[in-house]
């Protein structure tokens, strides 16, 4: 058996599948901040799913937030890591391969083989607390060289649009986050549910907020689909809750650019874009799969 781990800020979600991606375990725990309690955590979830499973472990995969380079993870600041090497303290009381790797990164591969792994050029949009994609190319997942492909979040599409990460105007994380939608309704202890629930009540600022997020993630399918040429686009995260309001509301933003660019209407990002409505866990999976590619 292959085991995936999804560690966040906040929770834990564990794995155990066979070779046909059937989940013959889970598991879900609150998850620990700083490197020791990430490390105590993943352990905790393998000897979790274990329990009252038959068979060996052949591997163990972690996806987490954050840059992550030949098993060290950099930047998880909800994780409270600037630098840690989470592969090497995992391994070091497992007798099984392990391999960590992006969390994002992870969804897209467990998104694209529990589609039946026929996509080509697969993506796959994290609208969350922040703003990520991973990209599946000829069945592979896309790294790059330095552990950030898919981190377009940082990428702006409006100098005079809001700053959220690190300072970047108009950054597609900006419009079209958990934590973007707060930085800009500025109330403190708010929630991105409670500006969207001012905008159903009619409050001007919150509408704003809200077709921005339309706006932001309609930007992030156009990027990659223009960068990776991607043939599908699957969209995850807790903003997908907005539901056929989000989907609709990309969908004007295609046209509008469809009907300026024959280019952009080629591509046929409408089509070619779904919101994640598989309820099996998407990112564990994925991450036991990356753990046994590279097992």
């Amino acid at each position: 058996m292959r085991i995936g781990i999804d560690i966040g800020g906040t929770k834990i979600e564990a794995v155990a599948i066979d070779d046909a991606l059937g989940v013959l375990a889970t598991f879900r725990g609150t998850a620990t901040c700083g490197p020791e309690g990430v490390t105590t955590g993943a352990l905790d979830a393998v000897r979790a799913v274990c329990d009252g499973t038959a068979g060996d472990i052949e591997s163990i995969g972690i996806g987490v937030p954050g840059a992550v380079r030949h098993g060290v993870v950099h930047h998880a600041r909800n994780l409270g890591i600037e630098s840690f090497d989470l592969e090497a303290a995992v391994a070091a009381s497992i007798d099984a391969p392990v391999h960590v790797c992006n969390d994002v990164n992870a969804a897209a591969l467990g998104a694209w083989a529990l589609r039946g792994g026929t996509s080509d050029s697969f993506a796959y949009l994290n609208l969350g607390t922040g703003l990520a994609a991973g990209v599946v190319l000829g069945g592979r997942l896309w790294e790059g060289a330095n552990g950030v492909s898919g981190e377009i979040g940082y990428v702006s599409v409006d100098p005079n649009g809001p700053a959220h990460v690190d300072g970047l105007a108009g950054s597609l994380e900006g419009y079209a986050s958990g934590s973007g939608v707060v930085a800009q309704w500025g109330v403190d202890g708010a929630t991105a549910i409670d500006v969207f629930a001012a905008a159903a009540a009619g409050d001007a600022h919150a509408i704003q907020i809200r077709d921005g997020v339309y706006f932001g993630a309609a930007s992030a399918v156009r990027v990659l689909a223009l960068a990776y040429g991607a043939d599908t686009i699957v969209i995850g995260g807790g903003l997908t809750g907005l539901g056929h309001a989000l989907s609709d509301g990309m969908a004007r933003h295609f046209a509008a650019w469809s009907a300026a660019s024959p280019l952009i209407a080629s591509l046929g990002l409408a089509s070619i874009t779904q919101l994640l409505t598989d309820e099996r866990p998407t990112h564990a999976i994925g991450a036991a799969l990356a753990g046994g590619h590279h097992g």
